[in-house]
């Protein structure tokens, strides 16, 4: 598996005047923070659960208090103007993503006081013939099967956990008889507004963790909103709030009083942060000899594909999910870790020049964004330079699409302006560009399979893919449909859905697939979400109706 190069995040931010970064934490200031926290570390570890519930009721209600000015902080940073229903962007993974969140977490924290984390998954596992355990987490009652009809999300457990075995892999923090406190940090994300306080709740309530988050200062502007959603828990001691840059984040963990670490961020930036920046750095990676001595976990994005499955499309069929590609392409300015980057068509495929047509006018028609993400023009430019084939799309030209890198061709040097192909499948582009490849295959088994070797083998990174596929096709392949997505190493799968869902869903487990090395590693380490609170997950498979209601019916789906 290639590593994920990060692209240079250099250029002028686009933040209004109004929303500039505050000024850093001082040294002083982030010593007091994390006294007070180590002060109330044992307190919050052993705090009765019922006390812990009745912290989020109130999370709960200052979050719907501060919800209005939350996205409209959001959505002026990002340029969307009052009445832009790109706003609705903000309201779902911001404030409605943390909403969402707190009722799934709380129904396990009571089965966890009660001694019944048993009944959570009782009736909803079964067992794959290799012997792999899965668990339906969603739908969970009448709310998901409104809100999300016709999806089902799945969590595949490591192997080694059997269905008798999986409530003893549920919250076991809560199974220490007296556990000890510990200070976390948390190095907070700048593109998605819920990523940060999400975050912030799985260190406190999966892993009984004080926290210390450092906000990005690309959305420090949230600082006081975020303030004013955990007023109840910063007046107890448990969460504070920093800001600053690199100098601050480094600070911070190298600090004694830091137990543990969780970033989303790049590669790199979790290779500077356990090894080290500059000469030093590099030499401590190659002897895989950290600079600190704490456990990290990490959120790292990647390369994420969406592999299209050869079937009997119609043209409604090739409209409607050309559209759901630049959606998965244009969310948040592509600004996104899961954001998809690389689309994977069969080369035979009858109808791939139709399909390549339509996504190209998907992506031509799409409402413009702003690139207000730092670097985003030079990582474009750079993308250009690589591929002189690049097209200029949508409203500003600020799309950009790749239509025929090759798949296997090998070339030296992956830098940019050496046109390699390498460049898209081990460079995340963190813009709103899509690179297009195609893979051979004699019929969809075959085509499927090659698709799955080259995304684990080709692609960097491991968060989440998607797969198009069309239901009559997935019946004709039976077993070897789910045995593909057996073998596909990635955190969160998308079938006929955007892998990008499974961050919004609150029982999902989110972060990239177990097993990678410290010095390779690729999208990350642990999970977060997570609403069940496995300690086991894999992956999570998130699978969504091929067509809309009425004409899903002919697809041989039924959801309304």
């Amino acid at each position: 598996m290639p590593t994920t190069t990060a692209a240079p995040q250099t250029g002028a931010m686009s933040i209004p005047e109004a929303q500039a970064s505050l000024p850093p934490s001082s040294e002083g200031e982030l010593d007091r923070h994390l006294a007070d926290l180590r002060a109330h570390a044992d307190e919050w570890a052993l705090l009765p659960i019922r006390d812990k519930i009745k912290l989020l009721w109130k999370l709960r209600r200052a979050t719907d208090r501060a919800a209005g000015a939350w996205v409209t902080a959001a959505s002026q940073a990002k340029g969307l103007a009052v009445g832009d229903p790109l706003r609705g962007e903000e309201w779902s993974s911001g404030p409605w993503a943390m909403l969402n969140y707190l009722g799934p977490l709380e129904k396990t924290l009571r089965a966890a006081e009660r001694g019944q984390l048993e009944s959570l998954v009782k009736g909803r596992t079964r067992t794959r013939p290799d012997g792999q355990v899965v668990a339906r987490v969603m739908p969970d009652g009448l709310y998901d099967q409104l809100l999300f009809s016709g999806f089902a999300v799945d969590v595949w457990m490591q192997p080694g956990v059997t269905e008798q075995t999986l409530p003893e892999t549920m919250a076991t923090f809560y199974s220490e008889k007296k556990p000890t406190g510990k200070v976390a940090v948390v190095l907070g994300a700048g593109n998605i507004a819920s990523i940060a306080p999400l975050d912030v709740l799985y260190k406190l309530y999966a892993e009984g963790q004080v926290v210390l988050l450092k906000l990005n200062p690309v959305n420090e502007y949230l600082a006081p909103i975020f303030e004013q959603v955990f007023a109840d828990f910063i007046r107890a001691g448990y969460v504070r709030l920093a800001a600053g840059g690199a100098a601050v984040g480094e600070y911070l963990t190298r600090h004694d009083e830091v137990d543990e670490i969780h970033v989303t961020g790049s590669a790199s930036t979790h290779d500077a942060i356990v090894y080290g920046t500059g000469a030093e750095g590099k030499k401590r990676k190659a002897a895989d000899t950290p600079a600190i001595d704490k456990r990290v976990t990490s959120e790292l994005g990647g390369v994420s594909p969406i592999v299209v499955v050869p079937g009997p499309w119609t043209a409604a069929d090739l409209q409607f999910q050309a559209e759901h590609v630049a959606t998965q392409k244009t969310h948040n300015a592509g600004f996104n870790c899961i954001a998809s980057q690389v689309l994977v068509l069969p080369e035979a495929w009858d109808q791939k020049d139709a399909f390549l047509d339509a996504v190209r006018l998907a992506l031509r028609d799409a409402a413009g964004r702003q690139p207000y993400y730092p670097g985003a023009c030079d990582r474009t430019d750079a993308l250009r330079a690589a591929y002189p084939s690049a097209e200029t799309l949508g409203p500003e030209g600020t799309m950009t699409l790749i239509p025929d890198v090759p798949a296997h061709r090998e070339t030296s040097g992956n830098g940019a302006g050496a046109g390699a192909p390498e460049y898209a499948f081990t460079t995340e582009f963190f813009s709103s560009a899509l690179a297009v490849t195609s893979l051979p295959g004699a019929d969809a088994a075959a085509y499927l399979d090659a698709a799955v070797d080259f995304c684990n083998e080709r692609l960097a990174g491991t968060l989440g893919m998607s797969i198009l596929i069309h239901p009559k096709t997935i019946a004709e392949l039976g077993d070897r449909f789910e045995d593909a997505l057996a073998r596909l190493k990635y955190g969160t799968i998308g079938v006929n859905a955007w892998s990008g869902v499974g961050f919004l869903i609150a029982q999902a487990a989110w972060g990239a697939y177990p097993g990678h090395e410290r010095t390779d590693i690729q999208s990350g380490t642990g999970v977060v979400h997570n609403a069940l609170l496995f300690d086991e997950a894999q992956k999570t498979v998130v699978k969504a109706p091929f067509a809309p209601f009425p004409r899903s019916i002919l697809a041989g789906e039924l959801h309304t």
